[in-house]
């Protein structure tokens, strides 16, 4: 068995989540306790109460994911280390490729909850400056798609599966790039619950001030080679890593190309880890010969770990 870690991004979180790991494992709490102290204020509380409204924000949603899926990850390895293989290769979905940073070893898991809310700050205040939103287009062809971004003044932000694709840009042109979409054969246009034109050109301030940030952060080189959601290959020294997470800021997110090239360097198991499971459901499209695992509950990781 070769083994993959995958995190989940913006759009998995949910009130309550992580409430039952804090409830059941010391080490997940602990995970939560360290996010909270980190931070200076109670991300936990947010993410077990809410309010809802709060927690979709993306200055909040980003820390709490990258802390419920390191709770994740502790509780696993506090029930039963053996459970978890040395992977191959770890893996986030855009702000997923975080948590994943703190997995391979490249800086540590504060620090990470730290950049984490930094990029949702970041990122919302440069939709504040440059207003725009999300729309995933089911049923309907990449390269087909990037004609109608052309034509529209959009950007593809997002290659998740052949059949699910994410266009970004202002929501004047977003509304005319789904109507082209569809005329040109496209199932659905679906407008996402975001607030702004994620992995876009748009997102040019946060790049700027994420430089800033990490240009005098140390980065180790990764422990486990982290596959990079821009350019969908390994990444294997911090350099590399730091490049990587300023261009994927205005970059597309190429996740199923990510997921081919894992399972083309022989991974057969899928284990995603924190809340959700819209990783296990796009790579069992990617590539339906796989086993996918989610480990995002209390009881997940019980009955994951008593497998092993």
């Amino acid at each position: 068995m070769k083994v993959a870690y995958v995190f989940p991004g913006q759009g998995s979180q949910k009130v309550g989540m992580g409430r039952d790991l804090y409830d059941t494992y010391p080490a997940a709490k602990s995970a939560f306790d360290q996010a909270d102290a980190k931070l200076g204020f109670p991300l936990s509380q947010l993410c077990f109460e809410g309010p809802e409204n709060e927690l979709r924000q993306t200055i909040n949603a980003q820390p709490a994911l990258v802390a419920t899926s390191i709770a994740c990850l502790e509780a696993i390895r506090e029930v039963n280390p053996a459970a978890l293989p040395v992977p191959e290769f770890v893996a986030g979905h855009s702000l997923g490729e975080y948590t994943a940073l703190a997995v391979a070893g490249v800086i540590d898991y504060p620090t990470v909850v730290y950049l984490a809310r930094e990029r949702g700050r970041l990122m919302s205040e440069a939709g504040d400056k440059s207003p725009g939103g999300m729309v995933a287009v089911i049923g309907f062809d990449e390269a087909l798609l990037l004609e109608v971004c052309e034509a529209t003044n959009t950007w593809l932000a997002n290659v998740n599966c052949a059949n699910q694709l994410v266009i970004s840009g202002t929501k004047e042109n977003l509304a005319r790039a789904a109507q082209l979409a569809k005329e040109k054969g496209a199932k659905r246009a679906i407008p996402l619950p975001v607030s702004a034109a994620f992995h876009t050109p748009l997102m040019e301030s946060a790049v700027t001030g994420m430089s800033q940030i990490l240009k005098d952060l140390p980065f180790a080189d990764p422990s486990v080679p982290i596959v990079g959601n821009t350019i969908a290959e390994p990444l294997r020294d911090g350099a590399a890593i730091k490049a990587e997470l300023l261009r994927q800021l205005c970059g597309s997110v190429q996740w199923q190309r990510s997921v081919e090239y894992m399972v083309a360097s022989g991974v057969d198991t899928f284990i995603e880890i924190g809340p959700g499971e819209v990783l296990s459901g796009l790579i069992s499209r990617v590539a339906p010969e796989v086993k996918t695992i989610n480990v995002g509950s209390a009881a997940a990781v019980a009955e994951f770990a008593a497998g092993a």
